[in-house]
């Protein structure tokens, strides 16, 4: 049996992988990855529009991996849209990187719940096969952390080198519109944090292998006298 010291760095460990998997999950279905601010280009060309003016022309747009949503702004209003990303948009999106995006995560949420199992596994007992002791706790949570960060890379990837944001917002439009700004939201970033907990996992399974030194109390010498003979 483990003892009270491993049991417990284990149990955390446990909770961890499960806070990641629950963090990977809602990242994947909620559509704010992305959000960004939108200039109608070819209306603003079409008035001449200056600096005050273009206002009546930006509008606002967010989206995920699946889905997401615009407001777009060409001089008469507001007009709400949605839309989603397959199956039609990611044609003309990046197909392979997009898809390898998603493959990343379902393979980091796979691995999450490996690591889980296997820290209660290592919480309850000490596990015959090394590879289900902390040598493989250690490899699901570096293959679970490792799949997230290919993930959040690929995807910066995509906005930054291969103008994601661009290509949604000018999906099937017959207006131009530009990128005036485009910000990172939470579902990124719980990515983000999803990988820091694998990384945490490691310290703690590196901890638990460590052999702390015990404290040895020192036995107090009786004194013996020779009255405590004679009695």
């Amino acid at each position: 049996m483990p003892g009270c010291f491993k049991k417990t760095l284990f149990a955390l460990a446990s909770l961890i992988s499960f806070a990641s998997f629950i963090l990977i999950l809602v990242a994947m279905g909620t559509p704010k990855w992305m959000t960004g601010k939108i200039l109608c280009k070819t209306g603003a060309d079409l008035v001449n529009a200056t600096d005050p003016e273009l206002v009546k022309f930006i509008g606002e747009i967010y989206y995920g991996l699946f889905r997401g949503g615009k407001i777009r702004q060409c001089g008469l209003g507001g007009r709400r849209s949605k839309f989603t990303i397959f199956p039609h948009m990611v044609k003309k999106l990046n197909t392979g990187l997009h898809v390898m995006i998603i493959m990343f995560l379902c393979v980091a949420v796979f691995f999450s719940l490996v690591s889980f199992g296997f820290c209660i596994l290592n919480a309850i007992k000490v596990p015959y096969r090394a590879i289900k002791g902390p040598a493989g706790v250690c490899l699901w949570n570096f293959l679970a952390g490792g799949s997230v960060v290919l993930a959040v890379t690929s995807f910066m990837a995509a906005v930054k080198l291969h103008h994601l944001t661009e290509r949604i917002a000018n999906f099937r439009e017959i207006f131009q519109f530009v990128i005036l700004e485009e910000q990172f939201e939470d579902c990124f970033w719980l990515c983000v944090a999803s990988a820091t907990t694998h990384a945490v996992n490691l310290l703690l399974i590196a901890i638990s292998g460590i052999n702390f030194p015990k404290i040895k109390t020192k036995t107090e010498e009786a004194n013996v006298t020779a009255e405590d003979i004679m009695y």
